[in-house]
């Protein structure tokens, strides 16, 4: 990837150039953090004119290497004030390597008020009036009326009302495949993008010359071990292929780890009424898709296509985190109508964590009956209207809870805490408080060593081992996140050695380098402190480092409480 795009909203001029120096060697999550914490004011407004926004594939993404899709978004948090890199699948960052793209990034604050395309080809990038017809529409028509009118095949970035409205909790949406809705979820980046009035980013390949790679038949032959590994391991093989990440509905009950109305406890009764095992089967009985891919190249297969009754499309990348938010914390047990909530929050273009732990917020707060689906996706819907209610959840859980005067709201730097109770397991916890991104389960997975027993063996219900796991797990989860591999391959490079290795060859094999397993940690590394670098210049301190004072309660039913000392917390970053 040799271009650097810059695009400035301000003056509409476009500059491509060379990668800069210091740039030539990053990709993906490195690549945006990097970038963010060099060129963006960190005492900045993340919705004024010194915020930007950009979209970096990994190492990589857009070869044939298994599960090589991911694309980093990044920019200045409008939800935490922090860093946020945020991370998707579907075409677009797949397109963006193969044109030889190393960044696109977005700068500047247009003076007219109306929302542009910027349309990005293998000759040029352009600035276009975007098509009044799709201003306030739902991104499911906003896409096919882009792609009607820009190429069936084109990759295509969006936000929908909620990013226009810049709410805090607005995602960007990306087409996958099938022109179905895969989004960079959290920390609001897509209220940045509507900020910079850009509705929709539309990326055109063809003609692209595809990804270089130094030596060949060494790519091959490691990009075969790797894939050894993936279709071996029973997690990426077996589990979440049959039932989706929602396999951890059970397992995290059973656990004792399931938050339960608004984390009051780890296990209900009924969790398999929402489960993965449930979920599959009616998928079965109506002839949705179990099995699904959120881009090329992908051989884990985690996501779906849920149907209603009818055996109609209702949504896909039905997450965990969302059945649970809406599940167990809202004490929802209806599937379809959790269903219908997470197309809304697709539609609209919010966090489906961030929105759907909301509601329990709401819930807690009194606004409507607890296990009220209809209520709940009623209040959904509010956000495509604008009103004030519909904004206030728009803006996530942490808003909700200090516009209706709620102490127990799950939040973590203002990011909402997703499905895994801290004081059931414990390294994730760690994670939480500490992620420069704000709670998020995803920059340092230990409930892969504490439930599921993955890379190891550490106690969720103690202290023991589990700073050092978070740490680790940050660390490898920061490289990971760079190399523009899906973060689930982690689940077999964790337990099958030649599965590490095998992706550090690729990485080599593809580049003409020498990286060793060290290089890789030192990576991970160096992204975590320009994270925590630019938050502590932005006024972070290690005091936003921690969990809400409810967590002191014990859980059911292992009666265990967040039991870790500010001193004990700080060592997480100790390195």
């Amino acid at each position: 990837m040799s271009k650097f795009i810059r695009v400035d909203m301000a003056t509409k001029n476009v500059a491509t150039s060379e990668v800069p120096e210091k740039y030539a060697g990053i990709a993906g999550r490195a690549l945006t953090s990097n970038f963010v914490a060099d060129e963006v004011k960190p005492t900045c407004h993340p919705l004024g004119k010194y915020n930007k926004l950009i979209f970096a594939p990994g190492y990589l993404t857009g070869t044939n290497a298994a599960n090589s899709g991911r694309l980093s978004c990044g920019a200045k948090s409008p939800l935490t004030g922090g860093i946020k890199e945020s991370n998707t699948g579907g075409t677009f960052g797949q397109k963006m390597a193969k044109m030889g793209i190393k960044a696109l990034v977005f700068e500047g604050i247009p003076a007219e008020d109306k929302y542009f395309i910027v349309k990005v080809t293998m000759n040029d990038v352009t600035i276009e009036d975007a098509p009044a017809e799709i201003i306030g529409m739902g991104n499911y028509e906003a896409i096919k009326v882009l792609q009607a009118k820009y190429g069936a095949k084109a990759g295509v970035a969006i936000i929908g009302p909620a990013g226009e409205m810049k709410l805090l909790a607005a995602n960007i949406s990306f087409a996958d495949p099938e022109s179905n809705i895969r989004s960079a979820g959290r920390g609001g980046l897509g209220a940045v993008m509507g900020s910079k009035k850009i509705k929709a980013v539309v990326i055109d390949d063809t003609g692209a010359p595809g990804v270089p790679i130094v030596n060949r038949e060494d790519f091959k032959s490691a990009a075969k071990r790797f894939a050894k590994a993936l279709t071996t391991h029973p997690v990426t093989s077996q589990g979440i292929t049959k039932y989706g990440t929602n396999i951890l509905v059970n397992i995290l009950n059973e656990a004792g780890g399931l938050p339960t109305e608004n984390f009051r406890r780890g296990r209900n009764e009924w969790a398999n009424d929402i489960g993965g095992e449930t979920m599959t089967a009616t998928m079965e009985a109506r002839g949705g898709k179990p099995s699904h891919g959120c881009h090329a190249g992908c051989i884990m297969r985690c996501s779906q296509h849920y149907v209603d009754k009818q055996g109609k499309y209702i949504t896909s990348g039905f997450e965990y985190e969302t059945i649970w938010a809406l599940g167990a914390n809202a004490k929802i047990n209806d599937l379809d109508l959790i269903a219908y909530a997470d197309r809304e929050c697709d539609d609209v273009g919010v966090d489906s964590i961030d929105i759907t732990v909301a509601i329990g917020v709401y819930m807690e707060g009194g606004v409507i009956p607890w296990g009220d689906g209809k209520a709940a996706l009623e209040l959904i819907k509010e956000i495509r209207k604008g009103t004030p209610q519909g904004r206030i959840l728009g803006c996530g859980a942490a808003t909700v809870g200090r516009v209706y005067g709620v102490s127990r709201v799950p939040v973590v730097k203002g990011q909402a805490i997703p499905a895994y109770d801290p004081r059931a397991v414990k390294g994730v916890g760690l994670t939480y408080a500490t992620t420069p991104m704000g709670a998020d389960h995803t920059s340092g997975y230990a409930v892969a060593t504490n439930i599921l027993k993955i890379g190891g063996d550490v106690d969720p219900l103690k202290k023991e081992g589990n700073i050092e796991l978070s740490r680790n797990l940050q660390i490898a989860t920061a490289a990971v996140d760079s190399t523009g591999m899906c973060l689930f391959v982690a689940f077999a490079i964790l337990d099958i050695p030649d599965g590490f290795q095998a992706l550090i060859d690729m990485i080599n094999a593809q580049y003409g380098l020498s990286l060793t397993a060290d290089d890789v940690t030192d990576l991970g590394k160096s992204v975590l402190k320009a994270e925590r670098g630019f938050n502590h210049r932005a006024g972070f301190t290690n005091a936003d480092d921690r969990l809400p004072e409810f967590f002191e309660e014990e859980c059911a039913p292992h009666n265990t409480t967040w039991d870790f000392t500010d001193e004990e917390i700080d060592e997480v970053f100790n390195f």
